[in-house]
């Protein structure tokens, strides 16, 4: 397992924090859960990233 520093602004900390305790998880759960959902919305046919550069495998 990967031990990672994030800095999260005030307002989303305030915002993830309160929607994990709604979820009953704990932050870092909650955290996990919501990156797990925005990777699955990413589908591999998606030739570009927002950015216009071309995904990588």
């Amino acid at each position: 397992m990967v031990k990672l520093n994030l800095r999260l602004p005030d307002d989303l900390h305030a915002l993830v924090r309160t929607q994990a305790a709604a979820d009953r998880r704990s932050l870092n759960a909650e955290i996990l859960h919501l990156i797990e959902i925005g990777l699955a919305t990413v589908t591999p046919e998606t030739p570009d990233s927002p950015d216009g550069a071309p995904r990588r495998p």
